[in-house]
């Protein structure tokens, strides 16, 4: 059930508690920083009355809005060289699988077949129109886990797009160096770097992820255009401490987030941007490959909170 569904039934026909309210709100992954925000609108606008449960629920829709962004950016072709993302998160969030998701998203002009975040719905967003479809290139950069090399080829293949791979624990920041260079020879539009996945709280494994972008950035001082960093959206404030510590080590530019479902625990992304400042940029909402879209704040908030 959606989570303003739920609040809704929690405070029919009686007064709406504060500390309940409070509870409830942080139980959603709001953040406390979001929740007191939303209860002190409330009171000002005097909404506690016995069926002012409908009242809370706009204003926390209207505040919620405000802090994510109106349009997501997408990301673009550079035109003259590859435009570089690097793909990171922690293991278990979907990483590699999302970066697939991803890199067909942007084959494809950036659009997709099916419903984005809701499941009943199937509008397509283009990226960019041009008279070929866009060329992307994948990076095997997560060269600690074989079978997330081998993973991310069947991908390459399903998908019909190159693929640079290098042999297991082979340096990957080496790796995304030659595949850079190799996508300015192929003349690809995007090279996806799916790196391997950390714990935030290894130092060590965050300063091999900033060595990555420094060779990078030796061949292309801009490089990478992107990093996006995947979260899985039923962790919680877990989420929230991987975001604070990868862009902390990195620079974020932006969220890839699994398992937004409608399961009422979407509101970390809500917690990330109103503290870090880090957009949500894509959302995945299901297994098939075009599971996967631009996100939607207004769409988010109206049909998965």
């Amino acid at each position: 059930m959606k989570f303003f569904e739920t609040l809704a039934q929690t405070f029919a026909n009686k007064p709406v508690d504060y500390d309940e309210l409070e509870a409830a709100l942080i139980r959603a992954d709001l953040g406390v920083e979001m929740t007191m925000r939303i209860i002190d609108r409330a009171k000002e606008r005097e909404a506690w009355s016995v069926l002012g449960i409908a009242n809370v629920i706009a204003v926390a829709r209207e505040e919620i809005l405000k802090v994510l962004p109106q349009r997501a950016t997408q990301i673009r072709s550079l035109g003259d060289r590859p435009s570089v993302v690097l793909v990171v998160g922690v293991n278990g969030t979907g990483k590699t699988t999302s970066t697939a998701k991803l890199a067909h998203y942007l084959k494809n002009g950036g659009t997709t077949s099916v419903s984005s975040q809701t499941s009943g719905t199937g509008r397509s967003r283009s990226l960019q129109r041009e008279d070929r479809q866009p060329r992307v290139m994948l990076a095997a950069a997560d060269t600690f886990r074989a079978a997330a090399i081998e993973q991310l080829a069947i991908w390459a293949e399903r998908l019909g797009l190159p693929m640079i791979r290098g042999e297991y624990n082979a340096d990957p920041a080496a790796l995304c160096y030659d595949a850079y260079q190799a996508a300015v020879k192929q003349k690809i539009d995007f090279l996806i770097c799916d790196t391997a996945g950390r714990l935030h709280t290894k130092t060590n494994l965050m300063a091999e992820l900033q060595k990555v972008k420094r060779s990078l950035a030796k061949i292309d001082n801009q490089a990478p255009h992107e990093i996006l960093l995947v979260i899985d959206a039923t962790t919680g404030g877990n989420a929230l401490a991987q975001a604070r510590e990868f862009h902390q080590a990195l620079g974020l530019t932006g969220l890839i987030v699994t398992k937004l479902d409608g399961s009422g625990k979407g509101g970390i992304v809500v917690a990330i941007e109103n503290e870090l400042k880090i957009p949500t940029r894509f959302v995945g909402t299901g297994e098939k490959i075009d599971n996967f879209a631009l996100f939607d704040a207004r769409e988010f908030v109206e049909n998965l909170l």
